[in-house]
């Protein structure tokens, strides 16, 4: 890795460990000018987690590129949870995950659509909390939004449902409540087929990291798009097919 992938990964994992000092903005020497280069620095700095407990994967459309970011393994939980808002941006998303059921190492040939769905083991429904490093993430240019894994902080999972392959996630409607309001809803994943982006991170994402292992979860992308709540919000999304999974922040 170069140095200024360690320089730029030094900076993010220093407002992991302090979020009072958010980044405006990575220094303009060490900002990433491609994907590679965003990838090289998000690889850094999930080395420095104590595990990797999943990844997050999404794309803008069904027939656009997909991104991916490993997750670190401590705030990978099941639902219900709580966590600290102190110093934090406080964002959420409804997203569907999947736990992986048994490992998928890299190998040359890549892993079929079949073999993908056999690794799948079960369906959840989850909410994804947001804590950007930087100040305002929406301000900074997108491959720096990619170093930083998209904002990711943790990952609260439902229940799984292992006879998910049935269920019309195209039909499906997710819904977001916010301290007991309905907040959003949204029928079916913007990035469209969620198998294809499991597939991806199989065959590309986690490569670096050993593929995909058995455990690990792998979260679709955001249904109802990234949505600001207070300092001690009451969080739950619920989908028809998979129930609900719940998040708190307290102040």
């Amino acid at each position: 890795m170069s140095q200024k992938a360690r320089q730029a990964a030094d900076l993010l994992l220093a407002v992991r460990a302090n979020p009072a000092n958010k980044l405006a903005a990575l220094p303009e020497a060490l900002r990433p000018a491609d994907r590679a280069e965003a990838y090289a620095i998000q690889r850094l700095v999930a080395e420095s987690f104590s595990g990797i407990g999943g990844w997050k994967v999404g794309a803008a459309n069904p027939s656009a590129d997909p991104q991916c970011g490993a997750l670190p393994q401590v705030n990978v939980v099941a639902s219900p949870a709580s966590f600290d808002s102190t110093h934090r941006s406080n964002f959420i998303e409804a997203e569907v995950s999947f736990t992986i059921g048994h490992d998928l190492p890299p190998r040359a040939q890549p892993y079929s659509r079949e073999e993908v769905i056999a690794a799948m083991a079960t369906a959840h429904p989850t909410i994804e909390l947001l804590d950007p490093r930087y100040i305002d993430a929406d301000a900074v240019d997108p491959f720096s939004g990619l170093a930083d894994s998209q904002s990711h902080f943790a990952l609260i999972v439902g229940p799984g449902r292992a006879d998910w392959h049935g269920i019309d996630f195209a039909a499906e409607i997710a819904e977001q409540y916010v301290d007991g309001a309905l907040h959003k809803t949204h029928q079916g994943n913007p990035g469209g087929d969620m198998v294809r982006l499991v597939q991806w991170v199989a065959n590309t994402g986690a490569v670096w990291a050993g593929g995909l292992k058995a455990g690990q979860v792998v979260t679709c992308g955001s249904w109802t798009g990234k949505s600001p709540v207070g300092a001690k919000a009451d969080i739950r999304v619920h989908f028809p097919s998979l129930g609900e999974a719940h998040a708190q922040y307290v102040g």
